[in-house]
């Protein structure tokens, strides 16, 4: 399995979700956008993808970096062609970011799967076909009807409820909305739903994440008081300490890092510092499925959970893999948007999800997309 070429495809999809100044998503009128699609080829002509934004495989990085660690070996080494290109970022200039190693390393999974024709989530030794999902809601907005109001997320949460999610996770109000941040509200918010929902479905909280101690201290002790799951970056998470101290402190459990730098090896510095009650990974954050793995079977090794950012195929693997995660974070969700609906460049959904609130791991070869080839090629960007 000798890698021959590594080439990305740019083209153009339709979305309703616009990012607001801080690059938050928010409903809004149909538009286009580029997303790319990098493929690794190996000699015996098969191919394994992921999709990624263009800037994180743009030219520079595919050929300064990519190629020449790739083209020429053996595909199957996936654990020692990521150390390599990790032990680049250090004399890249800071451009060589772990979202980059994260593409390439899904990349490898999906050839490997797609040679052997072997769902990748089996690859790796699966714990579950199927993973209970919690509907993650968008930021908090200033849409009348949208989520302006503590009473739209009551609202909005029933729905999802019906829809058959068990759990449901609320990201309130943050800048640039004109008003945000405020505790006050968040908990208001966060009442409305537990109220709307009963004692019986799961709830968490994203908030706004430069709270200060004091903040995230009040606003943890009211989610306490209304039975939530987690709390989830309530402040910056450069200070290990303050989150130490935080969970120190709330009887609720802790959820990180999430956009904490450093990969597995920083969230070994958060167990260690009792930073955290609930181990976070994410196959963006930590730079792929490889360090996924190792940041779970971490936090297995000390009695913790082990929680995934984000939705998609390779999360959905992870999850599909191991003991320690409960939940698949679906979204985002809206009032005005169908996740359901899918994606353009996507011929069927790649978490499909039952009235009973799980999703079933596709068992399709590689990372279970079910991608479009033909929308992507008359779709293409110069």
């Amino acid at each position: 399995m000798i890698i021959t070429d590594v080439s990305v495809r740019t083209f153009l999809t339709k979305t309703r979700r616009h990012a607001d100044s801080a690059g938050h998503a928010h409903p809004g009128p149909e538009h286009q956008v580029p997303l790319s699609i990098l493929t690794v080829r190996s000699e015996d002509g098969h191919e394994g993808h992921c999709f990624s934004p263009p800037e994180i495989v743009r030219p520079h990085l595919i050929e300064k970096f990519v190629k020449k660690v790739l083209i020429g070996e053996d595909a199957r080494d996936r654990e020692r062609l990521w150390h390599d290109l990790a032990h680049w970022q250090r004399g890249s200039a800071a451009q060589l970011t772990d979202r980059t190693l994260a593409i390439v390393d899904c990349a490898l999974w999906d050839l490997a799967g797609r040679t052997l024709n072997q769902p990748v989530h089996k690859l790796i030794g699966a714990y579950r076909d199927k993973v209970r999902a919690y509907g993650s809601i968008m930021c908090g907005d200033e849409i009348q009807g949208g989520l302006a109001t503590p009473a739209d997320y009551g609202r909005f949460a029933e729905k999802l409820v019906a829809r058959g999610y068990k759990g449901i996770k609320l990201h309130t109000w943050m800048p640039p909305v004109s008003w945000a941040p405020d505790v006050k509200m968040d908990i208001k918010a966060c009442a409305a739903v537990r109220e709307a929902v009963g004692p019986d479905i799961h709830l968490m909280i994203d908030a706004f994440h430069w709270y200060s101690r004091v903040d995230a201290l009040e606003l943890g002790r009211g989610l306490e008081k209304l039975g939530f799951d987690w709390i989830e970056e309530p402040m910056d998470e450069q200070s290990i300490s303050s989150y130490a101290w935080l969970a120190e402190n709330l009887d609720i459990p802790v959820v990180g890092p999430e956009s904490a730098a450093g990969k597995f090896w920083n969230r070994a510095e958060w167990i260690k510092q009792g930073a955290c009650d609930i181990l976070r990974t994410g196959v963006h954050d930590v730079g792929g499925i490889t360090p996924a793995l190792k940041t779970m079977r971490l936090s297995e090794a000390f009695g913790m959970d082990c929680e995934v950012h984000g939705n998609g195929a390779p999360n959905l693997v992870v999850t599909a893999t191991s003991k320690n995660c409960r939940w698949y974070e679906r979204g985002l969700l809206h009032p005005f948007l169908e996740y359901d609906d899918g994606f353009d460049y996507l011929k069927s959904l790649s978490d499909p999800m039952d009235e009973d609130g799980y999703v079933h791991v596709p068992d399709r070869p590689g990372l279970g997309e079910d991608i479009d080839f033909d929308f992507i090629e008359n779709n293409r960007v110069a």
